[in-house]
């Protein structure tokens, strides 16, 4: 028995030998089999319905990309999904997973500035114990302005645009619109919540010094199951118009309870339209008008790729398109690996400084000094089709879109506390 086991141990070092040989000479070219993206967003409880189209518009993307040979070298884009569950904490915990599986870029921004503002702390912070292989943020809908502000970070590029530079293109639009007199803020009580009323009073204020702001009010996000006591304070106070940063199921609860009451009133909102259910809730309510402010609205004739876009998008996934900077994604990092001819995070976020890209609603460009995407900006109101201005109706419904002024990224563009710290 020794003698059989001397005559094959040769044997057995020769194959681990062999074995060894070959996964060290794999191991490069496994590496390079994917360039994985994590997706880390709401996929369930009350907001699950915006993560999962959000996630919708992101795969999107990375299947045109792959469908076109992938990122550099042939390349395929691999997307990674976790349920963000609106915590920052579980987000955290699902970012460290990403990492783990090999992930170089985080896409996130439907969960809140707050946990947006987490991600970045803890991706920056990942980052600086293992510059070996760090993780890039791209945030595609969180707008507080802190995050391209006091608060900025290399790892983090803003993908659309923040609060200042949305209540700018309304403020703009109310400037003619005598017949607001007075205001009511009405807001989520989180970061971002706190930014919309803080820059609606003083940029309408600025716009039209004539308005007064007849009450102020802050809820818990996602907690409020009926807005009826706080619509009866807007009509107390006399408001015929509620600046709001509500959104998901916070609008529509708002619209219904307005409804419900009689409360004909003016809303003026970041990105409410874009969210599934809100167009329903307007049809449903039959009073009242909410105009909101995006990069694109469906409808819009003047912008034939992304319309041709939409239908595509409709085709293929039976969910409405909405949000082109969350499609343009992986596109960016695409444009961003060839200019940087790699695929390491580190020379992918610094080819994404000042980097422009086309896009379905024009040229975007990354501004090097924040990492804030300067695009632009479209103030349209849910109204009942009327074959003129209203084409389209959205969601089953006889309401679409009605475009009421349009704003270049450049025209919208602030100044930025951001002092960046770039690594080396």
């Amino acid at each position: 028995m020794n003698a059989v086991k001397r005559r094959l141990a040769p044997l057995d070092r020769a194959a681990l030998a062999a074995l060894a040989a070959l996964m060290v000479a794999s191991a490069p070219a496994r590496a390079e089999e994917s360039f994985k993206i994590a997706f880390i967003d709401p996929l369930s409880g009350p907001f699950a319905a915006v993560g999962e189209l959000m996630l919708a518009h992101v795969q999107y993307g990375v299947d045109q990309v792959n469908a076109k040979g992938g990122m550099a070298k042939g390349v395929k884009l691999q997307l990674l999904q976790f349920d963000s569950k609106l915590s920052a904490q579980e987000s955290q915990s699902a970012l460290q997973s990403a990492i783990d599986q090999g992930a170089k870029v985080v896409v996130t921004g439907g969960s809140g500035s707050t946990v947006v503002a987490a991600l970045v702390d803890a991706a920056a912070k990942h980052n600086e114990r293992n510059p070996d292989r760090p993780v890039i943020v791209i945030n595609h809908s969180s707008i507080d302005p802190d995050l391209t502000g006091k608060r900025c970070n290399f790892w983090h590029f803003q993908m659309e645009a923040n609060t200042a530079m949305k209540m700018k293109a309304l403020a703009n639009y109310i400037k003619r619109q005598p017949d607001i007199h007075n205001v009511y803020l009405l807001n989520q009580d989180y970061a971002h919540g706190r930014q919309w009323a803080k820059h609606g009073q003083e940029m309408v204020g600025l716009a039209r010094p004539d308005i007064k702001f007849v009450g102020s009010e802050f809820t818990a996000i996602g907690r409020v199951k009926d807005f009826a006591p706080y619509v009866s304070k807007v009509k107390a106070a006399g408001a015929d118009s509620v600046i709001t940063g509500n959104w998901g199921p916070d609008m529509t609860l708002l619209l219904r309870a307005a409804g419900d009451t009689g409360a004909n009133l003016r809303y003026f909102n970041h990105s409410a339209g874009a969210v599934p259910g809100t167009v329903t809730a307007v049809s449903l309510a039959r009073m009242g008008q909410l105009t909101w402010v995006a990069e694109w609205h469906p409808g819009q004739g003047e912008v034939p790729k992304a319309e041709a876009l939409a239908q595509a998008f409709q085709a293929k996934t039976g969910k409405g398109f909405l949000a082109p900077r969350i499609e343009v994604v992986p596109h960016f990092l695409v444009a961003a690996a060839a200019k940087a001819r790699s695929l390491d995070a580190l020379k992918l976020a610094r080819a994404m400084e000042d980097l422009t890209v086309d896009s379905v609603v024009g040229p975007l460009r990354m501004r090097a000094e924040d990492h804030q995407l300067l695009l632009p900006q479209v103030v349209n109101t849910i109204a009942p089709v009327d074959g003129k201005t209203v084409k389209v109706g959205y969601e089953g419904t006889n309401y679409g879109f009605r475009t009421d002024a349009v704003f270049s990224g450049n025209e919208l563009a602030q100044g930025t506390e951001c002092k960046m710290q770039r690594p080396g």
